[in-house]
This record gives structure tokens, C-alpha cells and sequence, in this order.
């Protein structure tokens, strides 16, 4: 069996990382989207909310799993016996940073490899900050995140006290 790792924070999962995920499960036989505890980022969910949330959201995926994990990528992606990690691409800027990490991940793991893939060009623009920040502002969401992300989204910005004027 063909596995691949898609790793991230998804914090939280847009439109843009499912279009990544969808093309994957067509790829490979088993797709592991994984939930990172990266001590670095500060997320708005727990890593409990975003597994739950992308568990939501990739219910009709038969051959995707939604997990978690703690450390390098790499060796996660050894542990789960993964022959990939995907990584998404939007934009040129994406690319410097993930090269870099595909090829450290390359030295530390030779028979891992790395798969990019760009999204398509209407969710280029789209990443999760953003669509916090928009949240924040009341803006509108219908066109970043699932409604199910939204309604999640917007409940944590209203009981954290993030919602801005605007």
C-alpha cells in the first residue's frame, strides 16, 4: 500500500488544503493528514479541534485518516511507514521554505519522498492567517473555509473576545 503524509497546522483547514487532500486521495492508496504539535506557532484551536474539525470535513474520504503528531515530520512519516510527504504550494514564495525542508528530510530519511503540489489558482491566495484575520473583521468566509470551519471559527474568536471592529 502507497502511503503519503500530508503534515500541517491547519489551524484551520481551508478550501485550499482540501483541494490538496482530494487530489492526494486520488494518488495514493492511504492519505494521512496530519495534525502537528509545532511548540513554535501559537494556534487558535487545539490540536484536539483541528483533528476533530478536519475528521469532519474528510468524512467521505474513505482513504484518508486525520491524525497527530509530535516532532519531525520525517520521522512520523517513517513510523507510519509513508513512501511521501506532500506539501501544498500557493504561491513562488511557498516554494523556497519547502525545498529547504525537503531536502534536510531527504538527508534524514533518503527513502522518504517529497511531493508538491500546487493548488488550484483560486485558492492561491487563501491561508489560515488570513482567514483568522477575516474572521476577526466579521468578514465573510464562504468562499475560504467549509461552513462547518466557519461556525468553529467564528464561536472561538467570539468566546476568546478576538472579534474586532471594523
Amino acid at each position: 500500500m502507497r502511503t503519503a503524509i500530508c503534515p500541517g497546522s491547519f489551524d484551520p483547514v481551508t478550501y485550499g488544503h482540501l483541494d490538496i487532500f482530494g487530489r492526494v486521495s486520488q494518488l495514493f492508496d492511504h492519505v494521512i493528514v496530519a495534525v502537528s504539535r509545532n511548540p513554535i506557532k501559537n494556534p487558535l484551536f487545539t490540536i484536539e479541534e483541528r483533528v476533530e474539525m478536519l475528521k469532519s470535513v474528510l468524512a467521505n474520504y474513505p482513504n484518508i485518516e486525520v491524525s497527530s503528531f509530535d516532532g519531525l515530520t520525517v520521522n512520523y512519516a517513517i513510523e507510519r511507514k509513508a513512501i511521501a510527504i506532500v506539501r501544498g504550494l500557493r504561491v513562488i514564495s511557498d516554494f523556497e521554505n519547502e525545498f529547504r525542508m525537503a531536502l534536510t528530510n531527504k538527508k534524514l530519511a533518503c527513502h522518504v519522498e517529497t511531493v508538491f503540489l500546487m493548488t488550484k489558482a483560486e485558492y492561491s491566495f487563501i491561508n489560515s492567517s488570513t482567514v483568522k484575520e477575516i474572521a476577526s473583521f466579521g468578514g465573510s468566509l464562504r468562499n475560504l473555509v467549509p461552513p462547518v470551519v466557519e461556525e468553529k471559527l467564528r464561536e472561538k474568536m467570539k468566546n476568546l473576545g478576538l472579534v474586532k471592529e471594523g
